[in-house]
């Protein structure tokens, strides 16, 4: 039996060892080209309708889990907030970092707390969905797809590739990073994307493999051989840019992503820094902080979360900033859910509905948007009532931060939230 070359040689396994996982739109380029969809090749090299073309970038960083918004944008001056929570409120508002007079940030989110001051910090209150699932998966589906219905089943950013990004075979328009699977916000069937879990996984490492790659080149033919060589040839690129970074010199401050080396969302950061400065095309990036689901003990947990965010943030913005490459990022925060008002006796909280999300930035119009929902009149479940439709923030952000047709993803328009210059 003659042994399989090229492309039917190269297995999803592969892809995985390499450091590098293509998304839905590509899985069918681990089985051989003639499985690749008609549909994906279509949307690499159809020529687009004209929008997304700008540099802007965009990076989601998800708060799994159910972060509880009252703890990370504490309302100050909210008195019911005591009588819900003795002994969660307490703690929270007193070492609050102000912002303003009503609200103040968690007490360890110093260098968001910074950012704001600088006026690169917006917050948009009360954001939730028409009947709200309590459920983590129903509800990260929900904010995945920007479809409350539940029917739609892309990702609200992996319809923005497939419809508005003319990539041309380019696997790094929208990339996962320190994941080993394709977030749901960036699946599409008609859209490639990346998954990199490290940079030092990142490229064709064995000799073994880079062979076959070879191959690939030399035995794939016509229109699928492009789009594969297209690829291959941005993975090694990209390989080689990241190696010719600026690096910091010496007396220079380093930025400073996190003092605790187990703080992977600060590692999936520095990635995405790492992509963004090393001019790979790179424009939606997806990371993800899990350990929200904080129903015991919330304190100390919530606390160390937020302790990590910050340093993440702090430090990818840092960097960014210091090349001179922040001003066309904006990073925004997202939940499934936020957390119940009223604390739990093991002084936690439960599944919730309404949260703040955060927007930072140079893109940002700093301010508090949006209203806080209210604390004396709960919902049937005593749980806040939103007063911010998701889809108004992905709205302003489709529309004004990557000149995308939000209509178009989202289906409706929303009212506007204008928290982006």
């Amino acid at each position: 039996m003659t042994e399989p070359t090229g492309i039917n040689r190269l297995n999803r396994r592969d892809f995985v060892k390499a450091g590098l996982l293509f998304g839905t739109g590509a899985t069918a380029l681990a089985a051989g080209y003639a499985a690749v969809p008609d549909a994906f090749a279509r949307a690499v090299y159809a020529l687009k309708r004209a929008g997304g073309r700008n540099d802007s970038v965009l990076v989601m960083i998800q708060l799994a889990g159910g972060n509880d918004g009252l703890r990370t944008v504490i309302p100050m001056r909210n008195s019911v907030l005591h009588d819900l929570r003795p002994q969660l409120a307490a703690a929270s508002i007193a070492k609050a970092l102000p912002m303003n007079n009503d609200y103040g940030l968690n007490h360890n989110l110093p260098r968001i707390a910074k950012l704001w001051d600088r006026g690169k910090v917006a917050v948009v209150e009360g954001v939730g969905y028409p009947q709200p699932s309590l459920s983590h998966f129903e509800s990260i589906r929900v904010w995945e797809t920007g479809d409350p219905s539940r029917r739609q089943v892309n990702g609200w950013l992996g319809r923005t590739i497939s419809r508005a990004y003319d990539s041309y075979g380019h696997p790094l328009t929208g990339c996962g990073c320190g994941v080993s699977g394709t977030p749901g916000t960036l699946k599409d069937v008609n859209s490639t994307v990346a998954v990199i879990e490290s940079q030092q996984g990142f490229g064709f490492v064995d000799d073994e493999l880079a062979a076959t790659v070879g191959a690939v080149y030399h035995k794939t033919p016509g229109l699928y051989g492009a789009l594969f060589d297209t690829a291959v040839a941005t993975v090694h690129q990209t390989v080689a840019e990241l190696k010719r970074l600026p690096q910091v010199k010496e007396g220079d401050p380093a930025p400073s992503y996190s003092k605790d080396a187990g703080n992977q969302l600060a590692a999936a950061l520095k990635l995405g820094a790492q992509l963004i400065l090393a001019g790979t095309g790179v424009r939606l990036l997806h990371v993800t902080l899990d350990g929200f689901d904080t129903h015991q003990t919330e304190l100390a947990a919530h606390d160390s979360l937020m302790t990590y965010l910050d340093e993440a943030i702090g430090g990818f913005y840092d960097e960014l900033s210091k090349h001179g490459r922040s001003s066309n990022v904006l990073i925004a925060t997202w939940s499934e859910f936020g957390r119940r008002p009223e604390e739990n006796s093991s002084t936690g909280t439960d599944h919730g509905t309404a949260a703040p999300l955060i927007l930072i930035g140079d893109p940002v119009a700093k301010g508090v948007y949006g209203q806080t929902p209210d604390l004396k009149r709960l919902d049937e479940d005593g749980n806040l009532k939103y007063t911010v439709d998701f889809r108004s923030v992905y709205q302003e952000i489709l529309d004004t931060h990557l000149g995308v047709d939000a209509k178009e993803i989202l289906g409706s328009r929303f009212d506007r939230i204008p928290f982006l210059l």
